[in-house]
């Protein structure tokens, strides 16, 4: 969403969007309510300070198995990300915030994406536990004429882990494209 409304408030600015595993339009979302109370005055410090650390750590296993299912979460994520920082009190805090905005913050943008001027190359995975492809980057795919989808077949939410190298290969092609079209407008002017 950060990138769409950078695209949408600064179009002068963004040549081209490459979206991965994407929550473009407000649909009920579980996750929402179960991270959201971090975020309510008063008692979200408290939370914050107190168990939210301890639940974070003990859920933190099922949550990263959920976000890469149905591929195993990579050896190195495991060994490597560092779920204490994420646990901190003000960052538990910040993603209660993005997590409590969400779904106002998907509706308000998703009212304005027939103005977006720039190239969208979207990546879904089709067995995206996470975001449903379908109702999410499918729907945003058919409402803008000047974008392509591509579905990684058997991937999750986490598809820059599944298959990176076609990510790269997205970004890629988009950027040469957009070379292509700033040099042609040069050119025109």
């Amino acid at each position: 969403m950060v990138e769409l409304a950078l695209a949408l408030d600064y179009p002068e600015h963004v040549s081209g969007l490459v979206l991965a595993s994407g929550y473009y339009y407000a649909t009920a979302r579980t996750d929402v309510v179960l991270f959201s109370p971090p975020a309510i005055p008063l008692l979200g410090d408290v939370l914050c300070y107190t168990v939210a650390p301890l639940i974070g750590e003990a859920m933190a296993p099922r949550m990263f198995k959920k976000m890469f299912a149905p591929q195993p979460v990579p050896p190195r994520f495991e060994a490597e990300f560092p779920t204490g920082l994420s646990l901190r009190p003000s960052q538990i805090r910040a993603s209660s915030e993005d997590a409590a905005n969400m779904i106002s913050d998907a509706k308000a943008l998703s009212e304005r994406y027939g103005e977006l001027s720039c190239p969208v190359v979207m990546l879904a995975g089709d067995a995206d536990g996470v975001v449903n492809y379908q109702e999410q980057a499918l729907r945003l795919h058919e409402e803008l004429s000047a974008s392509t989808l591509d579905v990684f077949a058997g991937a999750g939410h986490m598809i820059h882990h599944a298959d990176p190298d076609r990510v790269v290969r997205a970004i890629r092609v988009l950027r040469a494209s957009s070379e292509t079209r700033r040099r042609e407008s040069a050119f025109a002017v």
